[in-house]
């Protein structure tokens, strides 16, 4: 098992972070998040979970060895493979995943694209006394994609920033996604902002 990468940032795109580790370029998918605080040609660490299937080798990176174990855990629920667990990170914090799963917040997992109320339902049962306790300083704070409404922009900004995007890009990006995070129900899902913000962007270019 990789246990964790560690080297300067050679790329960054949406969905993955380039390290270079002895020569070798190591892809690596992370969450907006965790890209959010890289950056091109800095030094960066991320905890890994090798994910080994017939076809493919896939790496997925993590800001520290709870979101690592997080990530693992969550994939011993039926129905939950990586890519499902890494959106759950995407939207949650570990801790605000255990407090979900302590106290039945069905409304907390169904704001996790591609988690509908029985799925949610179904997730509670399967991982209650998986996760554990909250175990950091963020007890009872709210996730990513369930933060309030107007960090939404910070969070959008900063994963821009971080992919490489000068500060007036980012600016604009936002402003054009602007009316979707608005319009929006609920709370802005951040991933999804992040990625119409992209192709705004690409449209600009």
């Amino acid at each position: 098992m990789i246990a964790f990468v560690s080297g300067p940032v050679a790329a960054l795109a949406p969905t993955t972070a380039v390290i270079e580790v002895g020569g070798v370029g190591m892809a690596v998918q992370c969450t907006p998040n965790t890209l959010s605080e890289l950056r091109v040609g800095k030094e960066a660490k991320l905890a890994t979970s090798l994910v080994v299937r017939e076809d493919s080798l896939t790496l997925y990176g993590f800001a520290d060895d709870d979101e690592r174990r997080v990530f693992e855990l969550l994939q011993t629920a039926s129905g939950v493979g990586p890519r499902l667990a890494q959106a759950m990170l995407a939207v949650h914090t570990p801790d605000a995943l255990r407090v979900a799963v302590a106290t039945g917040d069905e409304k907390a997992l169904t704001a996790v694209p591609g988690i509908g109320k029985k799925g949610a339902q179904k997730l509670l049962l399967e991982l209650k006394d998986r996760l554990g306790e909250p175990v950091g300083a963020h007890i009872g704070r709210q996730g990513i994609g369930s933060a309030v409404s107007a960090s939404w922009r910070d969070q959008l900004h900063a994963a821009l920033i971080g992919l490489g995007y000068a500060t007036r890009e980012a600016d604009e990006a936002v402003a054009a996604v602007a009316p979707q995070a608005e319009a929006a129900e609920s709370t802005p899902h951040v991933g999804q902002l992040l990625k119409a913000a992209l192709q705004s962007l690409n449209r600009t270019r």
